[in-house]
């Protein structure tokens, strides 16, 4: 496989090279981004991706938010695979916001989708080779031989006669040659690295404490705030008697913010966090409410239900919307499902530090959009993008909350900031704040129709969805038509039914909304899932046959990970008394997953006792990782069927306030032992980070059938 210089991709691209003032090799992907087709400068760091130093460190910047998912690992393991880089000295670090950084294929800086690798893998590959092709020209030169008597090895360039030179030897050398106008790219068998499993980067920081997230920003002077809320969204001050939180020591300010929305709220700054909070805890604010929807779930419930029983605009239709009006009621299986809104409660609160001197600023945040943000908060403090430094702070976890187009965060942050020219403030959200602070997974309703054949395959289906848009506001929103995050996983199912009718109300409702880890794949894998499983049972068919019998001959990564899961799960059929074992399978993020749990049920609750998953992501780059992502996503989608794990509305309020009555999975709710299987693949590796966390409910509930008889329409489950 070779690359050329320039190529066409979405805009092309092309290599950068310079010496650094300490002598080593600097490198960088220019990207020709819109503004500069439109006569802009484009201004890039001089050390743009990869700098190899005099000690032989070799600094790779990493194009995406580490939160957890493990990217700060892999794309520098597929770096430094094409450099032949010794892997002990590669150290990687969280790029900050600028263009150069943008997703190669999405043109914005961004970690959603399950998109990291599968969008930069060739980006980084063709960073590695490059610099790699400068390298060993480079000692060529100097040795008087052909670039083609020499070969490159853990760092270190090896010629004829046993002669060898180091990377941090040749790098000034190499700075000074031109870009080779094309590369051989590796084969999968030549990979030293992709592949093998290599331990995470970060891990021994993170095990030991010593690994700093934006939380644990401390900068000279710095100030820290938190803001009092509305309690309905939307909602603005209309009086606010701050004596209280003024006489609290340490306090140093009290003042009204704008905030998303149109609201308003109060921001109370001060020395430390604690005293911040006291503080707020002792503001008397009255609130203005007028004109605003006080959202209550119970009616809204009885509203998707209404509007369930009603076509909405068309998503999919193929075959004869009518042939299921033909179907005898006793052929048909009618259902309705229930889920409500979800929070994503990362384990680090959100948090961003916001300095501004008057003619620029700087800005430290774990964010999934850092461009965005960085515009955001130029546009609070009247500043252009460049004129904002944004630095990428590790984040603990966000499953999408650090991905929030109005960028409500740090809009916040900066308008403290712009309040207190010269110092630094740490804006933290609580516990309660993002609890009760809206951006939840949105509640929604599917009720769904289908015709059963004689030979109990679906003849017929007619499926609604009822929930808010995700996409409307962002830059991906459509104007009008179907959200696909709200049909996701329905209307692109790989199960192939002739007369397959698929319809969605997309109500405006006064709750901020945001993707939740996997999205729409969450809900609707779980509808899908639980009526294949009960449309098997109704046959008396084997639930992998059954499956298999209606995928669609192209869904190959589905299949390969029901194959996959079916060899590897011969355990299933020898359970202990008590026990039952239900499966699923959904296709996400261009992966294909497959899940079968063994569940019983212990004090009304079920108890997940062995987890196996079979994957088909296309080539592993990090086994290790997928494994990771597997067991991680198999505990995040056990929060959609925990008891107490719902957000609830009641007179335009929140009725949760932290993990008291917002109940995540405890250890008990989570699976013994998960065990992971990777399907073998040489294809372009495709997303890991969401494509498991669909399948575990449904695979649980459909192990609850069995065990109790019932099916669960409603999550999370309230009794068994």
């Amino acid at each position: 496989m070779s690359a050329a210089v320039p190529r066409e991709v979405t805009r092309r691209a092309f290599l950068g090279v310079s010496a650094s003032a300490m002598g080593g090799l600097v490198v960088a992907l220019y990207l020709d981004a819109p503004l500069r087709a439109q006569g802009e400068k484009v201004k890039y760091p001089p050390d743009a991706f990869i700098a190899i130093q005099p000690d032989g460190k070799i600094v790779l910047q990493v194009n995406r938010l580490e939160f957890g998912q493990g990217v700060a690992t892999a794309l520098p393991l597929i770096l430094a695979d094409e450099l032949d880089a010794d892997w002990s000295q590669v150290v990687p670090q969280l790029a900050p916001a600028a263009d150069i950084y943008k997703d190669p294929v999405r043109g914005i800086q961004l970690v959603g989708g399950s998109g990291s690798v599968r969008t930069s893998f060739q980006q980084y590959r063709e960073l590695g080779a490059r610099t790699r092709a400068l390298l060993i020209s480079a000692a060529a030169q100097g040795w008087g031989v052909s670039p083609d008597q020499c070969t490159a090895q853990a760092s270190v360039v090896h010629g004829p006669g046993g002669r060898t030179a180091k990377y941090s030897e040749l790098a000034a050398a190499a700075a000074r040659l031109p870009v080779p106008a094309s590369v051989q790219l590796k084969r999968p068998e030549q990979f030293r690295l992709i592949g093998k499993g290599a331990k995470r980067l970060d891990s021994r920081a993170k095990c030991d404490g010593s690994q700093k997230f934006g939380l644990d920003l401390d900068l000279p002077g710095m100030l820290v705030a938190v803001v009092a809320h509305p309690p309905v969204f939307g909602a603005k001050v209309k009086s606010v008697d701050d004596s209280g939180a003024r006489q609290v020591a340490g306090v140093r300010d009290v003042f009204t913010i704008p905030l998303a929305r149109g609201a308003t709220g109060v921001a109370v700054v001060a020395d430390k966090f604690w005293t911040a909070k006291q503080g707020r805890d002792r503001l008397k604010i009255e609130w203005d409410l007028a004109g605003l929807e006080l959202a209550d779930s119970a009616a809204l419930q009885l509203k998707f239900q209404e509007l369930g029983r009603t076509p909405g605009m068309v998503a999919t239709s193929r075959g004869d919307a009518g042939a299921l009006d033909a179907v005898p009621a006793s052929d048909r299986i009618v259902a309705e499902f229930h889920f409500p809104y979800l929070p994503h409660t990362p384990m680090e609160p959100l948090n961003t530090t916001v300095r501004f001197d008057g003619k620029g600023a700087e800005a430290w945040a774990g964010s999934q959009i850092q461009g965005v943000d960085q515009k955001a908060i130029a546009e609070v403090l009247g500043l252009k993008p460049e004129e904002v430094k944004f630095h990428t702070q590790m984040a603990g976890g966000g499953f999408g909350r650090r991905a929030v187009f109005d960028s409500h965060v740090q809009r916040e942050a900066a308008a403290i900031a712009k309040q207190l020219p010269g110092t630094p403030v740490k804006l933290i959200w609580t516990r309660e704040d993002d609890v009760q602070g809206g951006y939840y997974r949105p509640m929604c309703l599917h009720r769904v129709e289908i015709g059963v054949g004689g030979d109990g395959l679906p003849r017929a289906w007619r499926h609604v969805i009822v929930a808010q848009s995700l996409l409307a506001g962002t830059p991906f929103g459509a104007k009008g038509g179907v959200d696909d995050t709200v049909v996701e996983g329905v209307a692109d199912t790989p199960y192939r039914v002739q007369n397959f009718h698929v319809s969605a109300h997309q109500p405006t409702i006064n709750v901020p909304v945001l993707w939740w880890r996997s999205v729409g794949n969450t809900h609707t894998a779980f509808v899908m899932e639980t009526l294949m499983d009960e449309l098997a049972a109704r046959a008396q068919a084997d639930p992998f046959e059954y499956r298999r019998k209606l995928l669609d001959p192209k869904a190959a990564k589905l299949r390969n990970a029901l194959d996959l899961l079916e060899e590897k799960s011969a355990w299933r059929n020898q359970l202990s008394p008590g026990h039952a074992c239900g499966l699923a399978c959904h296709y996400s993020f261009e992966t294909g997953v497959a899940c079968i749990a063994e569940v019983s049920i212990e004090n009304q609750r079920p108890r997940v006792h062995r987890v196996a998953v079979a994957v088909d992501s296309g080539l592993a780059v990090n086994p290790l990782t997928i494994e990771s992502q597997m067991q991680g996503g198999m505990t995040f989608g056990i929060s959609q069927i925990v008891p107490g794990g719902a957000i609830t509305l009641k007179d335009g309020r929140v009725e949760q306030r932290n993990f008291d009555a917002y109940i995540p999975p405890y250890m008990g709710d989570a699976p013994v032992a998960v065990n992971v299987h990777i399907v073998p693949s040489s294809e372009p590796p495709s997303g890991i980070g969401e494509p498991p966390v669909p399948v575990i409910a449904p695979a649980v509930i459909n192990a609850l059938a069995k065990l109790t008889g019932k099916r669960y329409r409603t999550l999370p489950l309230a009794s068994l």
